[in-house]
């Protein structure tokens, strides 16, 4: 193994070193390999990984839960129904009882500060599945799906439309400085990217050669676009602001129109799903030939996998 990630937490890709992330994509396209060719090697017999969530998921829940499952894990899942969550008992209590009964845990949901305090306390390995700040698994399967079209990650562009401040925008925008890509956000100047996020990408890309930027003009972001991304225009927690959103993103929705602006056919269009077809996305965009989304929603599974892999074994 070329990196000692055994006993590392996932919390945000910040954290990561661009090898360490390569490492990790690797470690992914191996275990795709062996899920089609039906292998199964039992790499997890006899641990269990601890599954929180305070938001409801389709894919990250399928994704551990499949992945540890398959590999002779036990994956547990919790709710805030079922555990004291900070509820009757602390969170820095519930994180020390569960580091002394699982061999790892996984948390969905809101404070960043909360899969904080559960890897400071509970002692082992903490995945950060969606916090209202960071998605740092999604962007792992997004640059999987990426490399898996263009047989590598330096230098292509990525055009994120839409709300450029939100978790899956912030962890792709550090994923693609990481990996020497040109990141361009596009929105509205409300919307913009977190200005402390975007300053240490800015550090990022001057070591990696890759780029970031924003910009409210669909033309400018748009013209040679390898990648156009885009995501729910309110997220979980925000549905009271919803019509708000509406109002603001409705220029860019992505369509047609929108990829044809990228001047190239190639160009793929993206999504972390669930999509609300007609109002980010045309139903004609994400279900042409030129969405990648399914494959990006099964590479959760596999870059998922290579996580666990690489920091329990």
């Amino acid at each position: 193994m070329p990196f000692n990630l055994k006993g590392r937490s996932l919390l945000t890709l910040l954290d990561f070193s661009p090898e360490e992330i390569r490492y990790l994509l690797d470690v992914a396209k191996q275990v795709k390999r062996e899920s089609r060719s039906r292998l199964r090697t039992e790499r997890f017999r006899g641990m269990t990984l601890a599954m929180i969530f305070e938001k409801r998921s389709t894919r990250t829940r399928l994704a551990f839960e499949t992945a540890f499952a398959e590999e002779g894990g036990h994956p547990i899942f919790l709710s805030p129904n079922d555990i004291h969550l900070g509820a009757k008992e602390s969170l820095e209590d519930t994180a020390r009882v569960l580091g002394r009964m699982v061999d790892a845990i996984m948390f969905r949901g809101y404070k960043q500060e909360t899969v904080e305090t559960l890897m400071k306390y509970s002692g082992v390995p903490v995945y950060n599945g969606l916090t209202d700040e960071f998605h740092p698994t999604q962007a792992l399967a997004d640059l999987m799906t990426i490399e898996e079209n263009f047989g590598g990650l330096k230098g292509i562009k990525v055009v994120f439309m839409g709300d450029t401040r939100n978790n899956v925008a912030t962890s792709l925008m550090i994923a693609c400085s990481k990996m020497g890509m040109n990141f361009v956000a596009c929105g509205p100047e409300e919307l913009k990217p977190r200005p402390e996020i975007y300053k240490k990408c800015e550090e990022i890309v001057r070591e990696t050669g890759g780029s970031v930027s924003f910009t409210p003009v669909l033309e400018e972001a748009l013209k040679d676009a390898d990648v156009v991304y885009t995501d729910v225009w309110a997220s979980m927690g925000e549905e009271d602001k919803e019509k708000e959103k509406i109002v603001l993103l409705k220029p860019y929705q992505v369509n047609k129109k929108v990829m044809e602006m990228t001047g190239k056919s190639e160009t793929i269009f993206m999504h972390c799903l669930p999509a609300v077809k007609g109002q980010e996305v045309t139903y004609e965009v994400i279900e042409g030939k030129q969405s990648r989304v399914w494959d990006e929603a099964e590479n959760r599974k596999h870059t998922i996998k290579a996580i666990m892999i690489a920091t329990l074994l």
